[in-house]
């Protein structure tokens, strides 16, 4: 009886939130590394502990990133689920070291995923108290840094409308319905900044439905991060907390 199935990008088409070779390894009870979280991750996690169940053979599947797994990346992905080992991503580095001195601001992060994990891990605690919201308390690790108070909330959008005026945010959910929720009510509220993960064809949707419900998406910056370090959840963890640090130092300077 085989005991983990390693899922692995073998061909991508269009936006895809992970590139071809990126591979997980799933077991009965964990996994390790992401072909990109949300619902397309979810949904090939169930598919291999079926196959584990079952002791099914190897597949090759493809899943189209559309209305049918609720994202609008607009492209593919072909996924092998298989048995023989794969390398997976490295875990997340530390935080990067900020020098005492400085006052915490607030920072909401939405959604315990594996980006939502790889932010607080890179999160310096002498900058930010992090409020960590998911819809239910196992989305969570099982340990959390002092720093970071966690929050299940089956309705997240009507927990935002209550965020404090001076808290930064960023969108990190398993679900593009739920993110847009997220900005429709934080752009009805006061924030210090809003990132949004996503693609550009995420962005640009967002932005048309957005406006048609009477907002204005300018204050949002999407995608969050920094493209040129790469997808992986460290690399978007980085590169948010460098855009974060960035709009933090401006505003003490304003």
């Amino acid at each position: 009886m085989r005991d983990a199935i390693f899922i692995e990008i073998t061909a991508t088409r269009g936006s895809a939130p992970r590139d071809t070779g990126t591979a997980m390894k799933v077991t009965a009870r964990g996994i390790s590394g992401t072909i990109g979280g949300g619902a397309l991750e979810h949904q090939a996690i169930a598919t291999a502990r079926r196959m584990l169940a079952e002791n099914a053979p190897e597949r090759t599947q493809t899943y189209p990133l559309g209305p049918s797994l609720g994202q609008c990346c607009g492209g593919s992905v072909t996924l092998h689920f298989g048995y023989e080992p794969r390398q997976i991503d490295a875990p997340p580095a530390p935080a990067p070291i900020v020098p005492k001195g400085h006052q915490t601001r607030a920072l909401w992060l939405w959604g315990a995923g594996h980006v939502g994990r790889a932010v607080v891990n890179n999160c310096p605690a002498q900058v930010f108290d992090v409020t960590w919201i998911d819809t239910a308390p196992d989305r969570f690790p099982a340990h959390v840094p002092d720093h970071v108070t966690c929050v299940p909330a089956i309705d997240m959008p009507r927990l935002a409308r209550s965020a404090p005026p001076h808290a930064h945010h960023l969108i990190f959910t398993y679900s593009h319905d739920i993110d847009l929720a997220l900005c429709a009510a934080l752009l009805g509220i006061r924030t210090a900044s809003i990132g949004l993960i996503g693609s550009d064809t995420k962005w640009a949707r967002f932005q048309s439905r957005l406006r048609q419900a009477g907002l204005d998406p300018t204050p949002i910056i999407c995608p969050i991060g920094d493209k040129s370090l790469g997808k992986t959840p460290d690399a978007i963890a980085k590169g948010c907390m460098a855009t974060l640090l960035e709009t933090r130092r401006c505003k003490e300077i304003l």
